[in-house]
């Protein structure tokens, strides 16, 4: 019994001296390291993941997994590629013996074109039968995934405001108006909402009126437009139009600030954007005038007045000067004495007195004889 038992020990110390002999034990792989070229990428767009060993490998398996609805494989360097729904397996083997080792690996995928919207995603990576050039040392196996994050997203476009009308804005009367957002390539909003602020003249008041099939008759300016909690809005040529009508107590400047908020972050602004208008009075004759008269047709008679005013006045001075000089003229040629006008009276007078003196000599003379 003591024999058998001295002959297992002797077995057992043998066994426990060759035993570190045939366990091999793999290294850690710590120089590896896993980026990518870009981390937000447009829809159509590539984008790289590369692999860098630290040290040349002459064996490897790896696994690289990506969202097939947002990503599809391209290319791969350095290696043999498989890619089946969502994963591409590159295996490599050094076939010249160590002489050719592989230090990098590089996988390219593409992002869809018909992406609309923001989608952050992520490729990972694990790995298998790592080994050196001449497979004298193997390493351990990548089992926890290398993820790099990744947003494929479009370039979005700002949403554009517009508040748009004909016509001039007569006080007291609705005027239809349209107000409108949109954007070529619109950000997502869950929950945004279009709200308005004023200012008036003093002792006037503007409304901005919308009908809404759920709430009826609507100012946005005083409670804004729809849902109070927001409605979502955003993708390509994204666009709305509404209808409201305007109505502007007093004539006079007003200004409008339309705004597009997001609910969803502390009511922070989308978009918004600032209109002046001006109010003007409708005449007795029905017509509509400015309240400060200021339009280009009266500037215009203003200077044709003027011009007509100032040439007149030009004439006046002209036809003064000319009388001036003809007075001047005759005053120069005034004869020395005044000339002889009309008949002279007492030369008839001294005819008839002779005439009558001669008869009466004569008739005396022929009585007397």
């Amino acid at each position: 019994m003591k024999k058998t038992v001295k002959i297992l020990m002797i077995l057992t110390a043998i066994i426990m001296l060759f035993l570190p002999m045939t366990v091999s034990y793999a290294d850690s792989l710590d120089t590896i390291q896993v980026d990518v070229s870009k981390t937000t990428v447009r829809p159509g767009e590539e984008v790289t993941l590369t692999i860098n060993f630290g040290i040349g490998l002459g064996a490897y398996t790896f696994d690289i997994n990506y969202d097939d609805n947002i990503f599809e494989y391209v290319s791969v360097s350095n290696g043999t590629p498989n890619d089946t729904s969502g994963n591409v397996r590159v295996a490599f083997h050094d076939s010249t013996g160590g002489t050719n080792p592989s230090e990098s690996l590089s996988v390219v995928f593409r992002a869809k074109a018909d992406l609309t919207t923001s989608n952050p995603t992520e490729l990972t990576v694990t790995g298998e039968g790592l080994s050196n050039s001449d497979a004298s040392v193997t390493y351990d196996d990548i089992l926890t995934p290398i993820v790099k994050n990744i947003t494929v997203e479009p370039e979005y476009q700002d949403y554009n405001i517009n508040l748009d009308y004909t016509g001039d804005i007569i006080a007291g009367e609705e005027k239809d108006m349209t107000i409108s957002y949109s954007s070529s390539m619109g950000r997502y909003y869950e929950h945004a909402r279009l709200i308005a602020e004023s200012t008036s003249p003093s002792g006037a008041n503007v409304k901005l009126v919308g009908i809404d099939q759920s709430k009826g008759a609507e100012d946005i300016i005083q409670s804004g437009w729809g849902d109070p909690q927001g409605y979502k809005i955003g993708g390509k040529d994204v666009t709305q139009v509404l209808n409201v009508k305007g109505l502007f107590t007093d004539a006079g400047d007003y200004t409008i600030t339309l705004k597009l908020i997001d609910r969803d972050n502390s009511d922070s602004i989308i978009a918004e954007k600032t209109f002046s208008l001006s109010a003007i009075e409708k005449s007795s004759d029905g017509l509509a005038t400015s309240p400060n008269d200021n339009s280009s047709e009266t500037v215009d008679e203003a200077k044709d007045e003027n011009v007509e005013s100032e040439i007149a006045e030009e004439n006046i001075n002209t036809e003064t000067e000319e009388n001036k000089e003809i007075m001047n003229t005759e005053n120069s040629e005034k004869p020395t004495s005044l000339p002889k006008t009309g008949n002279n009276i007492y030369i008839p007078i001294a005819i008839i007195m002779i005439g009558l003196v001669s008869f009466a000599i004569y008739y005396n003379r022929k009585n007397h004889k």
